[in-house]
């Protein structure tokens, strides 16, 4: 039995004081995320309830939370979900963190797809499934196949799935694109783009799979792959949109132009401007 009683408040502070000697420079936000998911209460019952007495459970709970969270672990790895095209998504260390430059790609995606009577989409290395559900949600007439070389993702996937009611995705567990004989109008990837040298500089690679962030020696090694995959897998018009690293689009760009030479091709730039989708156009 506890000897003195926590309040909120006082609690929120303590957590405050402790992230601000990290790096973290949204601490006061990251407590009380943490916080809030702890208690299964919204921020803004967290900000008016100060005088709230904290039970040992939910205390035991939150120094769990703060104590990965000073180890490293992403913040959506403790949460176990995270925000991608205004939908909230499964994430385990399974699958890669959403983050908003991919949300570009599928941005393109749909822009492409509206224009079309009828559309088989493919997203090629699927991980949580983010672009094959945020395509299937707003192209009801496609047909969605999500593919990853991973069992466990694609667990994380097809549940994911099923909570956002996009149920006529098909899941398929592939190296690429090899199982297909098909065409398909439109592929999209957010392959492994980090060059293996680049790797272990990076805190990613601690906590997020090597197999989605490893892009071999040239960072381009699956991209190369997929694009020779697909010559012969692309209906006439077809479009194929791949997130790369933003320090090889150049490269991505001359890959793109010898494996299609007759299409046209695009890099597209975030908002920071850096190059960070390439498009492909067949006539």
């Amino acid at each position: 039995m506890r000897s003195e009683e926590i309040k909120l408040l006082a609690f929120r502070r303590e957590i405050n004081d402790r992230l601000a000697l990290t790096e973290d420079e949204n601490a006061e936000n990251t407590s009380l995320v943490l916080i809030a998911h702890a208690l299964k209460k919204t921020k803004t019952w967290i900000l008016a309830h100060g005088d709230y007495e904290l039970q040992d459970q939910e205390i035991s709970t939150l120094q769990n939370f703060i104590t990965q969270y000073l180890q490293g672990v992403p913040l959506p790895y403790i949460l176990g979900s995270w925000a991608f095209f205004n939908r909230s998504f499964k994430v385990t260390p399974d699958v890669l963190i959403p983050r908003p430059e991919t949300e570009l790609l599928v941005e393109k995606a749909i822009a492409y797809g509206q224009d079309k009577d009828s559309l088989t989409a493919v997203d090629v290395g699927t991980g949580s499934g983010i672009i094959a559900i945020s395509l299937a949600a707003s192209l009801s007439h496609a047909s969605v196949y999500a593919l990853d070389i991973s069992s466990a993702a694609l667990a994380v996937a097809k549940e994911n799935a099923g909570f956002h009611q996009q149920n006529r995705i098909k899941f398929i567990q592939s190296d690429l694109l090899s199982p297909f004989r098909g065409e398909f109008d439109l592929i999209c990837a957010n392959l492994p783009y980090i060059p293996s040298q680049k790797m272990e500089k990076l805190p990613v690679a601690k906590w997020e799979p090597r197999l989605a962030l490893d892009g071999g020696a040239s960072g381009l090694e699956s991209i190369k792959k997929l694009l020779l995959q697909a010559r012969s897998k692309l209906a006439s018009s077809a479009c194929i949109l791949l997130e790369i690293e933003s320090s090889l689009g150049k490269q991505a760009l001359e890959i793109a132009q010898i494996t299609f030479p007759c299409a046209k091709h695009h890099l597209i730039q975030d908002l920071a401007g850096h190059d960070r989708v390439l498009q492909i156009l067949l006539p």
